[in-house]
């Protein structure tokens, strides 16, 4: 049960790098503006995100499997 509130925290980097993602495809579907503006800050985000996210399974799967 240790786990539980690191399985939490897991899922809701998944959610975040997931918006942050839809939000950059669909700024960049639309164009415009906000793409000029926030397409590349929000693509930098996500990596950094996921970088986290990833981060946080890897240690979830050490801390499951001992």
């Amino acid at each position: 049960m240790q786990d539980k509130p690191l399985f939490i925290l897991v899922a809701l980097s998944v959610l975040v790098v997931t918006a942050i993602l839809m939000t950059g495809i669909g700024g960049f579907a639309r164009g415009g503006t906000f793409n000029r503006n926030n397409g590349n800050r929000l693509m930098r985000w996500r990596i950094i995100a996921q970088a986290v996210a990833i981060g946080l399974i890897l240690l979830f799967v050490t801390v499951r499997g001992h």
